[in-house]
């Protein structure tokens, strides 16, 4: 464990590079899709010194293969969320401890111990959605607030309304977290002065309203919670490690994560900030399956190395939490 846990004291670009291109000559070693996929690029890995050399999966093998290394048997199955008939992501997860070691350590790096926050959610229950990995981080979350006061309310706004207007626990933050849709519906229905309130939205409307902007979103929660910023969590099934956006769309990644913008006119090719582009997420802590995912989302750096997440490509699924339900 203590070999694997190195990604977590990662404090330079430098360090962060040579984790990564050893993981990556692992990985190809021990993962029989990617290793394929690899080849299928005609990459040879001693010749990959940068991160930009690396061969980036399409998150659509998830749909359709066991992107996994070696045969441990998997200690949890999380499953991507989707319509009725589609075909969802599978990610086999040899390792739940890592798992929670890296949401917890990316928590804590923005918002503190967890002990010290009483934890609300608008999303299914543990027992409702048991292969959601953002329900399997939020449950986990609560365990180690403790608090009396923590819940799932999805299908309980009246009781939401009335925790949120006891206000927060002794001594504790209070973090409202939820499905987009969730957060919109329970605003609309009981608007309030509930400052102090983190809310931290983690998906798009995906079927249960029209898509709005981040920006329509804000105006419509802010004033409906009694706060100035709405927070965002990004994340999603088939990786182990999350970003975190205190306000505005701009998210930070944990030392053991990275986004690259690839260009979408040349996959191979990469942009600087303020370029749109497709992600390509680079995570470290996912280290018994793929760690270099291309995915089909749309976004940009800044120049501080914060970036933002502007939608996804018009051929992809609808897709991610929204469709818990």
């Amino acid at each position: 464990m203590e070999s694997r846990d190195k990604i977590f004291g990662i404090k330079s670009e430098r360090e962060f590079t040579v984790f990564a291109l050893e993981l990556f000559r692992d990985q190809y070693a021990r993962n029989a899709v990617y290793h394929e996929f690899v080849d299928a690029r005609k990459v040879a890995p001693a010749g990959v010194t940068r991160l930009e050399d690396i061969p980036f999966l399409p998150i659509e093998f998830f749909k359709t293969h066991d992107v996994v290394c070696g045969n441990m048997p998997p200690q949890a199955v999380f499953r991507s969320s989707g319509t009725t008939g589609m075909v969802r992501s599978r990610h086999l997860v040899t390792d739940l401890g890592m798992y929670r070691r890296s949401f917890i350590r990316g928590f804590e790096l923005i918002y503190g111990d967890p002990a010290d926050v009483q934890f609300l959610a608008l999303t299914p229950t543990p027992e409702q959605a048991p292969d959601s990995s953002l329900v399997y981080m939020i449950e986990k979350l609560m365990d180690l607030s403790s608090s009396p006061e923590n819940g799932f309310f999805l299908a309980n706004h009246t009781g939401l309304s009335a925790r949120l207007s006891q206000r927060r626990a002794r001594n504790k933050k209070m973090v409202l977290i939820g499905l987009t849709y969730a957060l919109v519906d329970f605003a609309t229905k009981y608007p309030g002065d509930y400052s102090p309130l983190i809310v931290i939205e983690t998906g798009g409307m995906k079927g249960h309203r029209t898509e709005i902007t981040r920006d329509e979103l804000h105006s419509l929660l802010c004033p409906a919670f009694g706060l100035d910023q709405v927070h965002s969590e990004y994340g999603m099934t088939e990786l182990l490690s999350q970003a975190w956006s205190q306000g505005e769309g701009r998210f930070s990644t944990p030392p053991w994560m990275k986004v690259l913008i690839r260009d979408p006119n040349d996959p191979l090719s990469y942009l600087g900030p303020s370029e749109n582009g497709g992600i390509n997420i680079i995570d470290l802590a996912n280290q018994d399956s793929c760690s270099f995912i291309a995915t089909q989302d749309l976004g940009r750096m800044h120049y501080d190395g914060q970036f933002e997440v502007l939608g996804r490509f018009e051929a992809s699924d609808v897709r991610g939490c929204g469709l818990l339900i």
